[in-house]
């Protein structure tokens, strides 16, 4: 890179953006403790009871019309700081996805969601991503989703992650464009999401030099398994799925 580019020396990587970098013989671990005690202190949650996970596994959040509002600048600050933490934090990613979707009209049971995600963050500090020296250049992906997850508009929500090797490379999290009738079709259009991030890496690879083989995506829907090996299927789903969004548009647009 330095015949490319001006360069210059100043040491081993040890912080790069809010980034705590770690090198270590056999590996690198990437954290963002320190940002994640200061945002845990800058909302005044540092004495508050630490949660075991950063949402609900029973409570459900929709956009509660009859709840009470709450300041917009503060949930906005408190979505936008958490954000930025999920370069380094995958567990929290879906959870502060949910809770960033009602940032138009916060509810007081919004904030609450959002404040146990503080919570748990103050308690898992030192948490980061591993990045072992002991791997190899294999591309994997998995993928799943939440049939119906959420409740005002029963879209599903798509989720994936990818490894390279040992370790994980790149993760998603974003709510389907249209309904999903079934779990089937809910997981299928998440599998089509990960298949399309895993050949954007393997492009990205290819340029780096390092070519891969056969894809592997791993689905936990035997249904979706099955349609993504029979192309008659694949094409009705897909006209299933263009005529649903078809006329979700059309009801938007008479109503």
């Amino acid at each position: 890179m330095s015949h490319e580019f001006e360069m210059s020396l100043v040491g081993e990587l040890s912080y790069f953006l809010g980034l705590q970098i770690r090198q270590m013989n056999d590996g690198i671990f990437i954290t963002q403790a320190k940002y994640a005690k200061n945002l845990v202190k800058k909302f005044g949650l540092e004495k508050a009871k630490h949660c075991d996970t950063p949402m609900s596994t029973t409570l459900k959040l929709s956009k509660d019309a009859s709840g009470k509002s709450v300041e917009q600048t503060l949930y906005r600050g408190m979505i936008g700081s958490l954000l930025y933490l999920t370069a380094s934090r995958p567990d929290i990613s879906f959870s502060v996805g949910v809770c960033a979707r009602y940032q138009a009209d916060p509810k007081e049971s919004h904030l609450s969601s959002v404040k146990r995600i503080i919570r748990y963050v103050n308690g898992t500090s030192n948490y980061g991503i591993w990045y072992s020296f002991d791997t190899n250049a294999s591309l994997v992906g998995f993928s799943d989703a939440d049939w119906a997850g959420n409740c005002d508009d029963r879209k599903s929500t798509s989720g994936g992650c990818f490894f390279l090797g040992n370790n994980l490379v790149s993760w998603f999290c974003k709510k389907q464009n249209s309904i999903s009738l079934s779990t089937a079709e809910a997981e299928y259009i998440a599998a089509g999401s990960g298949c399309t991030q895993l050949l954007w890496m393997k492009q990205m690879l290819v340029d780096y030099g390092f070519n891969q083989g056969t894809l592997t995506l791993f689905c936990d829907n035997m249904s979706a398994i099955n349609i993504s090996k029979n192309p008659v299927n694949i094409l009705e789903l897909s006209i299933l799925t263009s005529a649903i969004t078809s006329l979700e548009s059309l009801l938007k647009i008479n109503a």
